[in-house]
C-alpha cells in the first residue's frame, strides 16, 4: 500500500461502541482491474499459501493471453441447441458481466459435462448402435397371455409392456431398464416379454444375483408360462453336476424355452440354441464382465431393479439404457406403516413384536450396518450374533435365528427356506436380506441404528415385509437422536413412495454414496447437479445418442475436436481408451 493511494476494500464491518472496524478480506487500487469488487466475483477453492486475489489475477491474465478458445462442439450443433460458444462460456463463468451471461455460461459448461459423460457411457457399453433381434408381436399371443393371468395388469404395467414390445419389434437391440418398487409387478411384465420371445421360437434367460431370488423367479415364471406350453428350467450353482449336464443339454438342443438362474447361466458350458431375450434382475449386483457374458449373440436386454433410482441418476449411471418405470402398485396392496423410535422407546418395538408373534406372524430384525472390509465383516457377524442373543432375551418365548454375510450360499438358502416354512419366528439378519427375499408370513421389520443406512436402502429393507397381503409394519430405531438424523429418517416414516425417497437420498448423500459404495464410472461433477439438472441431462443424452447413431466412432471430420476432448476427459478419470 502506498500513502495517498485510493483503494477499494471489502470485508466484514462491525461497530463496538465508538470503534468502527473493517476486517479486510480483499483490497485493490481504485480504477485498476477490479476483480474483487464492484462485480460478480468468482470464489475459488484455494491451495495452501494462495489468496483469492492472487488466483483471480492469474485466471484473468490467462484468459486475456488466450485468443479464441477452440470449441469441440460443431457450430451447427451449438446453433441447433442454442448453446453459447465455449470461449464465451469460459470467460463468463470466471468474470461474468451480468447474471444472464453467467446463466448462459453455466448452461453450456453443464451441458458439456453431461454430454461427455453420456458419450463415455454409450461407447464403453458398446450399445450405441447395435442391431438386435426383431420379434413379431401378435395380438392373439398377447390376449392369450394376459387372459391367463389371475389378475389384470395395472395401467403402469400396460404402458411399460408397450414400451418393451415396441423395442422388441425394432431392429435395434433393446437395452431397457425397468424400475418398479417391490410388489409393483415387474415379473409379470418380464414374463409377457419372455412369452413373446418363446412364440418367436427364440430362447429367453433370466439371471438373478442369488439362488433364493432365482428360485422365486422360477416359481413365478413357471406359474405364468408353463400352462401356456412354455418350458421353464432352473439352473443354479448348487445343483449336482449330473443335473447341470442335463440342463446344459436341453438348453443347447432348444428343448428349454426359458432358463432362470444365477451366475451359473454364464459358465462356458451353457450354450443357447438361439438366445433372443436376456432379463437381468438387480443388475448392479453383477460385475460388468458377468453381465456381458450373458449377452453373446446380441439378445434384446431387459434390466430390472426394485431399487428406486432418481431419473437423473438413471440417465447417467445407465445412460446406455432406455428407462421404464412402473409407478403404480396393484390394487389392494397395503402400504407398510412405518414408525421412528429413539433408543429410549426401543423396548416398545419388541413389545409390539411379542404381540404380533403371539398372533402367528414372523419378524425381521436388521442388525446395524458396518462398512465392509475383512476386519469389519467379522465385526458385522459379531454384531448380528450379539443382537440375536439380545433379541432372544427380549422375546424369550420366540424362536430366534441369525443370518449374516459370512454364511455359505447354501446355508443362507436353507435358513431362508426354514423361515418361509415358519420353522422359527424371528430372523436377525445383516443387509443380505435387502433384495429378493419373499417371506409371506413376515409383517414386522425392526431396523436397529437406522441412521447408519441410506434412505433408499431402508426403503428396500422395508419392502421385505407385507408380502402376504396383511397389514405390515416397519420400526426404525435411531441410535442417534440428533435433529438432523431424525429429520432425515422422517422421510421414510412419512413416505412409502420409493422414487420420492430415492430423490431425497440423492439430495442428502450425493450420487457416489447412493447405494453405500461409490459407483465406478461416474466422476465427480464440477458444475452439474444431479438433483436439479434433469432437463440438461436429458438434452445431453439425446444429443449423445443422435451423434453416435449417425457416426458410431466419431470418425467424421466435424467430430474430430469432439473426439479429442472426449479422450482428454476419459484420461482424466483413468480411461485410457474410449474410441
Amino acid at each position: 500500500l502506498k500513502e495517498g493511494e485510493k483503494i477499494v476494500v471489502t470485508g466484514r464491518y462491525s461497530v463496538r461502541g465508538r470503534v468502527r472496524n473493517l476486517a479486510v478480506e480483499y483490497f485493490e487500487a481504485e480504477g485498476g482491474e477490479q476483480l474483487s469488487t464492484g462485480r460478480i466475483v468468482p470464489v475459488y477453492s484455494l491451495g495452501e499459501k494462495m489468496s483469492q486475489a492472487w488466483l483471480r489475477r492469474s485466471v484473468w491474465r490467462a484468459l486475456e493471453a488466450l485468443e479464441e478458445i477452440p470449441d469441440p462442439l460443431p457450430e451447427t450443433l451449438r446453433r441447433e441447441l442454442n448453446l453459447a460458444d465455449l470461449d464465451f462460456a469460459l470467460r463468463q463463468i470466471h468474470f461474468p458481466e451480468n447474471e444472464a451471461h453467467l446463466a448462459r455460461a453455466l448452461e453450456r459448461l453443464k451441458f458439456d459435462e453431461f454430454l461427455f459423460l453420456e458419450l463415455r457411457v454409450l461407447l464403453t457399453s458398446g450399445a450405441s448402435a447395435l442391431v438386435g433381434q426383431i420379434f413379431e408381436v401378435r395380438e392373439e399371443d398377447l390376449r392369450t397371455f394376459l387372459g391367463s393371468l389371475p389378475f389384470e395388469l395395472t395401467a403402469a404395467q400396460k404402458r411399460v409392456l408397450d414400451e418393451i414390445l415396441a423395442d422388441m419389434q425394432s431392429e435395434r437391440q433393446m437395452a431397457r431398464l425397468l424400475q418398479g418398487d417391490v410388489g409393483s409387478g415387474k415379473t409379470a411384465v418380464a414374463a409377457a416379454a419372455l412369452y413373446v420371445a418363446a412364440r418367436n421360437r427364440k430362447q429367453g434367460a433370466l439371471m438373478a444375483p442369488t439362488e433364493i431370488l432365482a428360485k422365486q423367479h422360477f416359481e413365478n415364471l413357471t406359474r405364468y408360462l408353463w400352462p401356456l406350453g412354455v418350458r421353464v428350467e432352473l439352473l443354479t450353482g448348487s445343483m449336482k453336476a449330473g443335473e447341470k449336464k442335463q440342463v446344459y443339454r436341453r438348453i443347447e438342443s432348444g428343448e428349454v424355452d426359458v432358463v432362470v438362474g444365477t451366475h451359473a447361466l454364464i459358465q462356458k458350458e451353457v450354450r443357447f440354441r438361439e438366445l433372443g431375450l436376456a432379463v437381468i434382475d438387480e443388475e448392479h449386483r453383477f460385475g460388468v464382465m458377468q453381465r456381458r457374458a450373458l449377452l453373446q449373440g446380441r439378445p434384446d436386454v431387459l434390466v430390472m431393479t426394485a431399487t428406486p433410482i432418481p431419473r437423473s441418476l438413471a440417465l447417467t449411471l445407465y445412460g446406455d439404457l432406455e428407462v421404464s418405470v412402473i409407478d403404480e402398485m396393484p390394487p389392494g396392496r397395503k402400504p407398510v406403516k412405518t414408525r421412528l423410535l429413539t433408543q429410549k422407546s426401543r423396548k416398545d418395538a419388541y413389545a409390539f413384536a411379542r404381540r404380533l408373534i403371539g398372533e402367528g406372524h414372523q419378524v425381521f430384525v436388521v442388525a446395524p450396518l458396518i462398512e465392509e472390509s475383512d476386519a469389519e465383516v467379522m465385526a458385522e457377524v459379531r454384531a448380528a450374533t450379539e443382537l440375536a442373543a439380545e433379541v432372544a432375551c427380549l422375546l424369550p418365548e420366540a424362536r430366534v435365528e441369525v443370518l449374516h454375510g459370512r454364511m455359505k450360499a447354501e446355508e443362507k438358502d436353507a435358513l431362508m427356506e426354514r423361515f418361509r416354512n415358519r420353522d422359527f419366528d424371528v430372523l436377525v439378519s445383516t443387509t443380505v436380506i435387502e433384495v429378493g427375499v419373499d417371506i409371506p408370513g413376515a409383517n414386522l421389520m425392526i431396523i436397529e441404528n437406522a441412521e447408519r443406512f441410506g434412505l433408499a436402502q431402508l426403503h428396500q429393507l422395508r419392502g421385505r415385509v407385507g408380502r402376504g397381503g396383511e397389514q405390515a409394519y416397519c420400526i426404525l430405531v435411531a441410535g442417534d437422536a440428533s435433529r438432523k438424523t431424525m429429520q432425515r429418517l422422517r422421510v421414510i416414516e412419512k413416505s412409502t413412495d420409493g422414487f420420492y425417497v430415492a430423490e431425497q437420498d440423492l439430495k442428502l448423500r450425493g450420487p457416489g454414496e447412493l447405494r453405500g459404495t461409490r459407483q465406478s464410472g461416474l466422476p465427480d461433477l464440477q458444475l452439474g447437479d444431479l438433483t436439479s439438472d434433469v432437463e440438461i441431462i436429458e438434452q445431453a443424452r439425446a444429443t449423445a445418442k443422435r451423434l453416435l447413431e449417425g457416426d458410431p466412432y466419431l470418425t467424421a471430420p466435424e467430430h474430430q475436436a469432439l473426439k479429442r476432448e472426449l479422450r482428454l476427459r476419459g484420461e482424466a478419470v483413468g480411461l485410457r481408451e474410449i474410441i
